[in-house]
């Protein structure tokens, strides 16, 4: 089991090994482009429905098919914020998709076996570019090259996200060999292997808690939160929204963008053997499971079925591999905890100033606020 199967590296993690503003599309894609990097300017209009009415279908049924990965991932960042800006950009939502942004959509989205609109990987691990091309990847060194409505509170959002992906490289990396020494009955480098993925969650933490430096939690609730919105469990769509010409005519109730759907945590819980009971959030990562790009769900879903891990370091009966062990588990749980925080003062608080608004459903219609505490204390209480 090698990161390389996967697309993945010990020095992005999950992120995309390409950068976008390097990925030329062709020259189908001329007002494609045009309009997804004038999109806050369209906006801005109040007409962006006009506008994005106008664009050409460039036809790309045959070229998703052939292209090369990259060039399809750079076209499903474009595409899918153009489809978000359609859907959300006036008072009310429509009720279809038209033809000329549905198809090309769904022929990308289907190319990459994820759902036609915007995903966490459109949003945040394809959607970066380092501002200097000489120096390394790093939170002062990075850019969102696909903006909404644009401004500091929405770049800040995702170059957080950006910058815990990187770092998580390092917890991917080691998990493969953890997964191998463990096999191999080598309980010292399995304590180091664990002791450097300690210092890893060190450094995320680092990151996670900057998000209010310049995300501000009414900023974004009221403009960055509301273009990443999905059309399932949303009371404006009703059942969900048609794709022009598409699925015959019936309406797809597709989840929204959310950073549930990044795979650190999943793929930790699946290398440490980290289960969770039955209940609605629950019910609804196994849903979002589906909307990762194919090779993270696999790496996922490998890590699960061959880490023997948590036997090992049990049976082990060396202390200081359990307890190298348990603090990567008492890390997650703390991540876990600040995204609760977060959730309440960026979703919950602010969702509760406004009448009929249901405060405990989040980004994505997550029911997040009673079951992450559940998740959380869960991961806590399965140390060894």
């Amino acid at each position: 089991m090698h990161l390389s199967d996967y697309g993945l590296s010990r020095e992005r993690g999950f992120l995309s090994a390409f950068e976008i503003d390097e990925i030329a599309l062709p020259a189908r894609f001329g007002a494609i482009v045009e309009a997804a990097e004038t999109l806050s300017g369209l906006i801005t209009s109040g007409r962006v429905r006009d506008w994005l009415e106008r664009l050409p279908d460039p036809d790309l049924a045959e070229w998703a098919q052939t292209a090369p990965e990259e060039q399809v991932r750079a076209a499903m960042v474009r595409y899918s914020f153009l489809v978000q800006a359609y859907v959300w950009g006036h008072a009310e939502p429509p009720r279809h998709l038209p033809a000329n942004l549905a198809k090309p959509m769904v022929a990308i989205a289907e190319r990459l076996g994820q759902a036609p609109l915007l995903p966490y990987s459109g949003y945040v691990l394809d959607n970066w570019a380092r501002i200097d091309k000489a120096a390394p990847l790093s939170l002062d060194n990075v850019r969102m090259v696909q903006n909404f409505a644009g401004g500091e509170d929405e770049n800040w959002f995702v170059l957080i996200h950006v910058a815990i992906e990187q770092e998580a490289g390092v917890l991917l990396d080691n998990a493969v060999q953890l997964i191998a020494a463990s096999a191999a009955g080598d309980a010292a480098r399995c304590e180091a292997l664990l002791l450097e993925m300690n210092d890893a969650w060190e450094r995320i933490y680092a990151h996670f808690k900057r998000m209010p430096e310049r995300c501000d939690p009414y900023v974004y609730f009221h403009r960055v939160r509301p273009w990443i919105h999905g059309w399932a469990n949303n009371p404006a769509l009703n059942g969900g929204l048609v794709y022009e010409g598409l699925y015959n005519g019936q309406p797809q109730a597709l989840r929204g963008q959310t950073g549930s759907q990044s795979s650190i945590v999943p793929a930790m819980d699946a290398l440490f053997g980290v289960k969770h009971s039955d209940d609605p959030l629950k019910a609804f990562l196994d849903e979002l499971h589906h909307y990762r790009p194919v090779p993270h769900r696999r790496f996922i879903e490998d890590v699960g079925a061959r880490s023997q891990l948590r036997g090992f370091v049990a049976e082990s009966g060396v202390q200081s591999l359990k307890d190298a062990f348990n603090a990567n588990l008492e890390q997650v749980a703390r991540f876990r905890t600040r995204h609760l925080e977060y959730a309440a003062s960026y979703i919950n608080k602010q969702a509760s100033s406004i009448p009929g608004n249901d405060p405990d459903v989040g980004t994505g219609g997550t029911p997040f606020m009673k079951y992450l505490k559940k998740h959380r204390d869960e991961n806590a209480a399965q140390v060894i």
